[in-house]
């Protein structure tokens, strides 16, 4: 975990001065700092191996470039303007802000950040940049305009985005839902009202309900698309039952039966040694291999491939539905095995969806490491 934690200097206009703080590299040996893999390894980066003050800096880095309730997508250089194409940087945000102040319990923090979380809520509400808005008529979460790609699911070649993903993307209610939640317990915590953001999650969660595909036993991955209900079964559902974190004291979206049916049928169709295909196998976009020039790859990025850093979430759901710890943890070996598999020491950003599962990608990704390390702990 250590070697994606670096320094960044920040710039403060208001002071003219630059100060040392710390980021996350996403991944080597061609990524930078990106916004949504910060967020989402961060707790395995750094609450996981005892180091929280890290996780400070970060979480207070970001807040500061929050702006219309949003977080970048990619951080900026001195001089240079954040890019904020990202739906889901800030809902990861929030949810990093959760798992920090679950452990360390820094009431000063909070403090800090309170209006930071109480602005991502308010302008997801009212609308903010890429068409991302709160649909007044169910309470849930639209977001994309043409040619935009929002979500982790992001390969875009020239104008085409591959896998555009426009509506009302499941992992994006889920992680919205989780964060009217959060807001809400922070609230409380502070001492204020927790009405508002608690009766926007409760409608949330009612209309949750449309995801579910009663006759196939899982969910719809995206609803309201321009061209109807998006039923390809991906990944992005195990998120409605890895949220909430074992932690958290509010209700999950679904019932047990239907969580159970999901992780059923995730592991049927997508589960491999190394995480989760990005696709079901008989899907007619599905790629089984990962390869040749540019296009080649970037096409096919999120369409078959196993990407790594779904296997923590994938676990913790199991084990969340009543799946054994024992269990769990055997899903996370062969990553054990993989440290000497590739680049020695870490772990891989994606795999081949067929046998042998070769690995492709970055040679060291942080959000596989992170979510592998914090799941394994989360298990002991």
């Amino acid at each position: 975990a250590d070697q994606f934690v670096v320094n960044r200097n920040t710039f403060h206009p208001e002071t003219h001065q630059e100060k040392t703080g710390k980021t996350v590299i996403a991944g080597y040996p061609w990524f930078g700092d990106w916004g949504r893999d910060t967020a989402i390894a961060l707790p395995g980066l750094t609450l996981a191996t005892g180091r929280p003050e890290i996780a400070r800096q970060i979480l207070l880095t970001f807040a500061r470039y929050s702006d219309r309730g949003m977080v970048p997508n990619v951080f900026p250089e001195r001089g240079e303007i954040p890019q904020y194409n990202t739906v889901d940087a800030a809902l990861w945000y929030v949810e990093a802000v959760r798992a920090y102040a679950a452990k360390t319990g820094d009431r000063d923090f909070l403090e800090t950040v309170f209006p930071t979380l109480q602005s991502i809520v308010d302008w997801h509400q009212r609308g903010t940049r890429y068409g991302i808005q709160l649909d007044a008529e169910d309470g849930l979460l639209y977001a994309g305009e043409p040619d935009s790609q929002l979500t982790w699911m992001d390969a875009k070649i020239g104008d085409w985005a591959i896998t555009p993903r426009i509506g009302k993307p499941i992992e994006i209610n889920a992680l919205w839902y989780n964060a009217l939640r959060v807001t809400a317990a922070c609230a409380r915590w502070l001492d204020r009202s927790d009405r508002d953001y608690v009766q926007m999650a409760e409608r949330a969660a009612a209309s949750f309900e449309r995801f579910w595909i009663g006759d196939r036993g899982y969910c719809y991955d995206v609803l309201d698309p321009p061209d109807g209900n998006d039923d390809s079964f991906r990944p992005n559902q195990i998120f409605a039952v890895s949220l909430p974190d074992r932690d958290s004291a509010y209700p999950a979206l679904l019932d047990l039966p239907r969580r159970q049916a999901i992780v059923t049928a995730v592991a049927r169709n997508l589960l491999t040694s190394y995480g989760l295909r990005s696709l079901h196998p008989n899907h007619p976009d599905y790629r089984d291999r990962y390869g040749g020039d540019p296009v080649q790859r970037d096409s096919g990025y999120h369409q078959g491939p196993v990407w790594g850093w779904l296997l923590g979430a994938y676990v913790r759901a199991y084990v969340q539905t009543g799946g054994s710890r024992d269990v769990g943890r055997s899903l996370l070996e062969p990553m054990r095995y993989h440290l000497r598999d590739a680049c020695l020491g870490t772990l891989s950003e994606i795999f081949e969806g067929a046998p042998p599962f070769t690995p492709r990608g970055a040679f060291a990704q942080a959000w596989t490491v992170a979510e592998v390390l914090q799941t394994w702990q989360w298990l002991s």
